[in-house]
């Protein structure tokens, strides 16, 4: 199965969600300067050799009845094999208990591989094409560099599932104690969201710990200056999913969140609009898979230097 020239020419550019939050932002002007980073690309020099020498990527897609995750893979360099111009193999296995275990092919997926020793990330879009157990193949139609902001520096290093993480998954629609602890401790995490034509799309998120509040209705977090090409929040715009992807980068611990998203616009420089744009995500949750399902270890961390400080 490949991607024909007409599908490739319907991605290209910025859709109506994007341009609609571009508008109201008013960063119109600034996000078309960018909008050439939205062109199909071959996967050539720079890019090729940055993907061939990752260790770690998240992945956002539905699982067989239709539901958004986000789930991180790792393995060693060259998992991630460019296999021509347009296509990239992933060599790793989505583990038993994740909620994207079993990935249907035959969608669109998002993907962002973050290289955190660096804060450098691209971010990749496409069809999964092939997707069987410890293989998946996908025919890129974007790949892009994000810029470095808000990307705590770490050192990881591969950890092996057992099989008491394997039985010990928790599935469920409230958060307990435990997922309350890890969310408000997290400085990282992973956006992922979904476009009706154009597919999944996983985006990182940075900031310090307690960026991401919950309260009595969910969960919510000020949205932070970036390249003003509003990926994520377009595709909220026309679509609510949304599916989040906490982890403990010490233990493992992870914490899938599948539910819709909001974007509020209000006044800048309001209680918890630490970024000073004047718009808060806030997410309502359908479906949790809680257990230690990342495959890797935290060895050294070196915060953010210029996090906005949290307002509340």
């Amino acid at each position: 199965m490949t991607i024909t020239g007409t599908q490739q020419l319907a991605d290209v550019g910025f859709h109506a969600g994007e341009l609609a939050v571009q508008r109201k932002a008013g960063v119109e002007q600034d996000a078309a300067r960018l909008s050439r980073m939205l062109e199909p690309v071959a996967l050539t020099g720079g890019i090729s050799r940055f993907l061939s020498d990752r260790t770690f990527l998240v992945i956002s897609g539905r699982d067989a009845a239709g539901q958004l995750w986000t789930s991180p893979l790792v393995g060693q360099r060259g998992f991630l094999e460019v296999q021509s111009d347009t296509t990239v193999a992933i060599h790793a296995v989505i583990p038993a208990g994740d909620p994207l275990h079993g990935l249907p092919a035959g969608q669109k997926v998002g993907m962002t591989t973050v290289e955190f020793a660096t804060r450098r990330r691209v971010r990749i879009n496409g069809m999964l094409i092939l997707s069987s157990g410890n293989l998946f193949l996908i025919e890129v139609e974007q790949a892009y560099g994000n810029c470095p902001k808000y990307i705590h520096q770490r050192l990881l290093a591969t950890a092996n599932f057992n099989r008491a993480n394997r039985d010990h998954i928790r599935h469920g629609t409230t958060l307990g104690p435990e997922d309350r602890e890890l969310i408000r401790g997290a400085d990282t995490f992973f956006l992922g969201t979904a476009n009706p034509d154009r597919g999944a799309d996983a985006s990182h998120r940075g900031g310090p710990p307690g960026v991401v509040r919950v309260d009595e209705h969910g969960l919510w977090w000020p949205d932070y200056p970036g390249n003003n090409l509003f990926n994520s929040f377009g595709n909220l715009a026309l679509n609510p999913e949304a599916a989040l992807l906490f982890f403990d980068f010490a233990t493992g611990r992870t914490l899938h969140l599948s539910g819709t998203t909001e974007i509020e616009w209000g006044e800048p420089d309001r209680p918890g609009d630490d970024g000073h744009t004047g718009r808060i995500a806030r997410f309502t949750l359908q479906r949790l898979v809680a257990g230690h399902l990342f495959p890797a270890r935290e060895t050294a961390h070196k915060p953010y230097p210029s996090n906005p400080a949290l307002t509340d």
